[in-house]
This record gives structure tokens, sequence and C-alpha cells, in this order.
């Protein structure tokens, strides 16, 4: 199962979500995600639900592959859920002792559940639509306003890409460590819940040493190539906004308008 988490990765593609300028699509992504805050009852929660539908559609990555990427929150989702169920307010619809469920804390359940699966899907279209070097300069680009507070723009948006891409490396490391331990007759899916806490410390340990090992030879690896930085350096591909993106931004600002819209002018469930 760890091996299937697809959570970091890049699926090169054709599509209008790959094409489009990886600044743009940041920041696209980034409103959609603040406009799921934005959905306070059913109908608007409902538009967003089929929004994200087609862009998954619109980017052509295969639905497995984004069941993939929310599999490994489900148990945050399924937590959140249940715990949510008891926060509600008003007339209980089912007491079992001093627990008590209203209709508030179910409707409160369904849209945290709603919430968190909606924003890992919009967010992992930002991934798998868009290679590294893509995000970095993305990030570099949106984050260059905050060079007036002396901060290392460059540095700050590297680390954050190689961080996110470093995600699936260890994945794949620790399904290999696993497999490895368990060939040894190491018993790791048996037993309570404090005896699968101690199985797990013979596969952090090699995952540490194989994270820094990786670490020092991406640090030689850099330095071999003489990358000392941002500053002075040129892009081979330099980003220009077309068309597309002007076009996708003004549809994206139009449907966060419609659900602020919805939000006021509906009754809120929530």
């Amino acid at each position: 199962m760890i091996g299937e988490v697809t959570i970091g990765q890049y699926f090169p593609g054709n599509s209008l979500l790959h094409k489009l300028d990886p600044r743009m699509k940041t920041v696209l992504i980034f409103l959609l995600m603040v406009a799921v805050f934005f959905c306070k009852n059913y109908i608007s929660m409902g538009c967003m639900t089929l929004l994200t539908v087609a862009i998954v559609i619109i980017s052509k990555i295969n639905i497995k592959v984004i069941f993939k990427g929310i599999r490994p929150i489900l148990f945050v989702v399924l937590f959140t859920t249940v715990l949510n169920l008891f926060y509600g307010t008003g007339e209980p619809i089912i007491t079992l002792g001093f627990i008590k469920i209203t209709e508030s804390g179910i409707h409160n359940a369904v849209f945290m559940a709603m919430r968190i699966i909606l924003l890992v899907a919009v967010g992992l279209m930002l991934t798998y639509t868009t290679t590294p070097n893509q995000l970095t300069d993305a990030m570099e680009s949106l984050l260059k306003p905050l060079k007036v507070f002396r901060l290392d723009i460059h540095s700050l948006a590297m680390t954050m890409t190689i961080a996110l891409r470093f995600i699936p490396i260890l994945i794949e490391e620790v399904d290999k460590i696993m497999a490895a331990q368990k060939s040894r007759g190491a018993d790791m899916e048996s037993g309570g819940f404090l005896k699968r806490v101690k199985a797990i410390i013979p596969v952090l340990i090699p995952l540490f040493i194989s994270s820094f090992r990786r670490a020092n030879e991406l640090a030689d690896a850099m330095e071999c190539r003489c990358y000392r930085g941002g500053e002075g350096r040129t892009k081979m591909n330099v980003n220009r906004l077309v068309l597309r993106d002007y076009i996708s931004l003004c549809f994206v600002i139009a449907f966060f308008a419609g659900i602020i819209l919805l939000r006021i002018f509906t009754q809120s469930v929530i």
C-alpha cells in the first residue's frame, strides 16, 4: 500500500492543465482551495465538487491515480468525520449515554469530510501536472515580494520543491526497507498497537540513514554543477502568460465570486 502513494509525483501529459503557466496554475489552485472553505451549504459544495471532477477530467489523469493520492488521508477523514458528529448544537437525534448526535453535527461531519477530500484532490492537480522545475520557478516568482524582508526566495522555493519531490522517493524507500525486514522474518502487521510501533523502529533507522545519504549526494551533485543559488542565474525556459491563462483566471474568479454570493444569499447549513 505504501508503494502506491502518489503524493508529490508528476505525471507527464498534454492536457490544458499541463499547458497552463505554472504561476497562474498555482494561483488558481490556491483560489479554489480557499473557495472550499467558503462553501457553507450543499449547493455551493456540490458546485465545488463538480468543478473538481471537471478539473480531473481536463487533466486526463487516471482516476485511479487520484484515488491513490486520497487513500493515505482516509483515516484522517474518517477520524475527523466521527469527531465532528459530536460537536453539533440543537435537539439530539441519537443519544447514547452522554454521547449526543444532532442534525447540525451530521452536517458538520459531512462538510468536513468533503472539504478535506476536495482540498487534497485539488492540491494533487498541481503536483500531478507540474514538473519540479516549473514548480520551483512558479514559487520563486510568486514569492518575489518577500525580498523586501531580505529573504532568499530562490533557496526557499528550491527547498520547498525538493522536500515535495522527496516524498515519493522516501515512500519507495520505506517500501523497500519493509520488504527487506519482512524477508528476514520481521512481523509488522500483527499484534497490538505497542508491538506495531516497536516494529517500525527497524524501518525508521535505515530510513534516516538513507535520507541523509541522499541529501549529501544531492548537495554534492549541486556543488559539482557549480550551483551557488539564484543570484545572477538565468532561466532556460521563461514563463509567459498567454490567452488560456487569462481565460482560466477569469473563470476561476467568476466561480469564486459565485461561491461567495451563494454563501450570502442562500441559507447556510453549518
